[in-house]
């Protein structure tokens, strides 16, 4: 079968651009048609000024909601990534591979960094370095495709890069692995700034809809979602950013076609109510199953614990052959 990897870093609460993106996907096909690993990937939350309560409380609830929304242990591996040494093993290998100006073109450390210096933080190495333990998650496990939304193609194309240069240095190690993408609402957009991705990291604004939102506080936040000038509904990213983020959103949620549903409302106040239905129904299942298995974290703990002793079965011969390939003695 298929290996697959994907992972969800926790900072911040899931949002519904999470759900579409990837972990509705991972539900409904990966983890049937796949060798499928899911881990909630906390290391990659310690790139900037973080609680570390915080951190711990949104891993687990991150978890619990993988859980919620119908990963099956049974099926696939869903496991924390600090949990298995064998990723901070592999990422230093790999920094002794990648080069300082590949990493300093990655878009997500300009943007973040640029961030933190607009805040008076100072900038972290491991933000310039973590998509080398993005590729060292992928290239542990031999996973043969990458799930990811658009904004991660580019830390996918960089692992392929890492694994080809690897493997022509030192002798055949890596699997070369591939992107793939939703073909709807892979990038979800922020309901107040239809340009910006729904991001989990924004805490504040009502452009956000968590996975936990209760359905009037999902129906509130839709219907007053940002459109755009002129009354017909059309789909246009470009132009109509505001219209065509719900298209997509309603498209989603029903299995339907963005542009074919634009031509059945006549009316925004329509579509945005259409919308937040869909979305409250799509979401009710997902609240409910996360309330059951939040009474019983003795249960989301168990599966995390064998989760990880699976993900470090599969990563550990792979991370030693790459010690032993890179020149580094036996222990």
């Amino acid at each position: 079968m298929t290996r697959i990897f994907s992972g969800i870093k926790p900072t911040g609460h899931l949002t519904l651009g999470n759900y579409l993106g990837a972990l509705r996907r991972w539900v409904e096909v990966d983890q049937h048609q796949s060798d499928a690993l899911f881990s909630v990937v906390d290391l990659h939350a310690l790139t900037m000024e973080h609680d570390p309560a915080r951190v711990r409380r949104l891993s687990r609830q991150a978890a619990t909601l993988m859980l919620a929304a119908g990963l099956d242990p049974e099926r696939c591996t869903v496991f924390v990534q600090s949990h298995v040494d064998e990723h901070a093993r592999l990422s230093y290998l790999l920094e002794c591979t990648a080069t300082d100006g590949e990493l300093r073109r990655m878009i997500q450390y300009k943007e973040k960094g640029a961030q933190a210096r607009a805040t008076g933080q100072s900038v972290r190495v491991s933000l310039l370095t973590y998509p080398v333990l993005m590729a060292a998650d992928i290239l542990a496990y031999g996973a043969d495709e990458v799930p990811v939304g658009d904004d991660q193609a580019q830390h996918v194309e960089l692992t392929r890069d890492l694994a080809v240069r690897f493997n022509q240095r030192y002798g055949h190690t890596f699997t070369v692995p591939k992107a793939t993408h939703p073909p709807v609402a892979a990038r979800v957009m922020d309901l107040q700034n239809p340009t910006s991705k729904m991001g989990k990291s924004h805490e504040s604004g009502t452009g956000i809809v968590h996975l936990l939102d209760d359905a009037d506080m999902v129906r509130k936040k839709i219907m007053r979602a940002v459109t755009d000038s002129g009354r017909e509904v059309e789909y246009d990213r470009e132009s109509r950013p505001g219209i065509a983020n719900l298209l997509e959103i309603l498209a989603s949620c029903e299995g339907g076609n963005p542009n074919e549903l634009a031509g059945v409302y006549e009316s925004y106040g329509a579509l945005k109510k259409d919308t937040a239905e869909a979305v409250v129904e799509l979401l009710r299942p997902v609240r409910e199953r996360h309330a059951e298995l939040a009474a019983d974290p003795g249960h989301v703990d168990d599966v995390l614990r064998k989760g990880a002793e699976l993900a470090r079965g599969m990563a550990r011969p792979r991370v030693d052959a790459a010690y032993r390939a890179i020149g580094l003695l036996p222990a």
